[in-house]
């Protein structure tokens, strides 16, 4: 099984690296940085924050917006497209193990969603090191570990969708609905359904905590508002129930749990749906 795995996240990268979608994704976060570099964010001062603090503050919101919806709508096809294509009547003949095709596909994807991220701030560190700006390296790596986090999150729940869905166009679909829904539940419904329903703070709270995006966002503000005075008094039950050490623990641990649990149920389901 592990070298079934092995050759099969490396047939994923190879694939993927000669797709369009993959020098369309990475031109989005290349061209981010670059563009951020351009405008002169890292000389600007917002909140305190100066260089490059600045430019990784600004990079992750925008990460917030593009990377789910790409790792989803990407994922979603990976089984649901070989299924279309008649792929597994090969499969099952041939002496490669359902695990090690549905784990080496599930990595071999991670790479390739999250080493371009990884890169473009990589790419902007360097650079600010050549100009002499200061690099927060200890701000850097807990956004390196924040976007992992979210990256292999959606890449399990995009693995479950694509195990449930019989074919390309309902997996993007549902992919698709499932994002508007997470991005709809950071502020609109949410706020809505509480105020009408006149819900306890504890329990709103705790339902936002649910949602992943709301996680990593919650954890992105709290880097550089300590106080999360932007939430409100949302804040207090925040870091009384957390503490501020304790939440960004939550942020990185809830979405790796979450995509493991997602990846795992959409194995079973995989290997139930697929063996004669």
């Amino acid at each position: 099984m592990l070298r079934d795995f092995r050759l099969v996240a490396r047939l994923d990268v190879v694939e993927s690296l000669r797709a369009r979608w993959f020098l369309v994704y990475a031109l989005v976060f290349g061209g981010t940085v670059a563009l951020l570099f351009a405008f002169g964010v890292t000389e600007s001062r917002v909140l305190g924050f100066l260089g490059l603090s600045r430019l990784l503050v600004t990079y992750i919101q925008l990460c917030m917006a593009v990377l789910p919806v790409f790792v989803l709508i990407t994922t979603v096809r990976s089984v649901a497209g070989d299924r279309e294509a008649g792929v597994f009547e090969y499969l099952l003949a041939l002496p490669v193990s359902l695990g090690g095709w549905f784990w080496g596909r599930m990595a071999g994807r991670f790479a390739v969603v999250f080493v371009p991220v990884f890169l473009a701030m990589a790419a902007g560190a360097g650079w600010a090191q050549i100009q002499a700006i200061p690099v927060p390296w200890e701000l850097f790596a807990f956004y390196t570990a924040l976007l992992a986090a979210l990256a292999w999150c959606f890449l399990g729940i995009g693995m479950l969708i694509s195990s449930l869905a019989r074919s390309v166009d309902v997996a993007q679909g549902a992919a698709f609905v499932v994002w508007l829904l997470l991005v709809l539940f950071l502020d609109l419904i949410l706020l809505g359904v509480m105020v009408q329903e006149r819900v306890p703070a504890e329990t709103a709270v705790a339902i936002a905590l649910g949602n992943p995006l709301q996680v990593f966002r919650t954890a992105a503000m709290l880097l550089f508002d300590p106080q999360l005075v932007l939430l409100g008094p949302s804040a207090f039950v925040i870091l009384d129930a957390f503490g501020r050490a304790g939440y960004l623990a939550w942020a990185i641990g809830y979405p790796l749990v979450l995509g493991t649990v997602s990846a795992l149920v959409g194995f079973r389901i995989f290997r139930r749906g697929d063996l004669p």
